[in-house]
């Protein structure tokens, strides 16, 4: 299964901002700069994860964009859905109201379809992976990863 490029460039995106602090706004523009991200598409992106509660804005001179939660309760999961939508690893796979699994190719009855649980379990792992991965590990990682390169280039 493929993300498009909104959920790695909403995610990329989510951890500039985690990185920044949350105390000020920070602007997309800046933002796009430093990530090498295009501002429009950027633009579209917030847009989306502001509608889901994850980042607030700030109108006038000093406004910008910052999180509207803390990285440690940002999941993954919520970032992914609300800019690609529910997760799904084939067209014919959704998920109920209830949370159980459907597929459009069983019409008769309880006849289940023969690649279900196949897609089930891609399904879960994705789910948790994505769910127990939150935006301040994230961070951390990102962090750790630069100050062993800067180690590294300083030897």
């Amino acid at each position: 299964m493929l993300f498009s490029t909104k959920a790695e460039y909403g995610v990329r995106l989510m951890v500039a901002l985690g990185r920044q602090g949350g105390e000020r706004p920070v602007a997309l523009a800046s933002l796009a700069d430093s990530e090498t991200l295009p501002l429009s598409y950027l633009e579209h992106l917030v847009a989306k994860l502001r509608e889901a509660g994850l980042v607030s804005s700030q109108r006038g001179a000093h406004g910008g964009y910052r999180l509207a939660v803390p990285p440690e309760q940002i999941r993954m999961l919520e970032v992914v859905e609300a800019l690609e939508g529910p997760i799904a690893p084939m067209d014919c796979f959704v998920e109920g109201a209830d949370g159980r699994v459907l597929c459009s190719h069983e019409s008769d009855g309880d006849a289940a379809c023969s690649t279900k649980l196949l897609w089930t379990r891609v399904h879960g792992g994705i789910t948790r992976a994505l769910s127990g991965t939150t935006l301040a590990e994230l961070i951390e990682f990102e962090s750790r990863d630069r100050k062993l390169k800067s180690v590294a280039g300083a030897a």
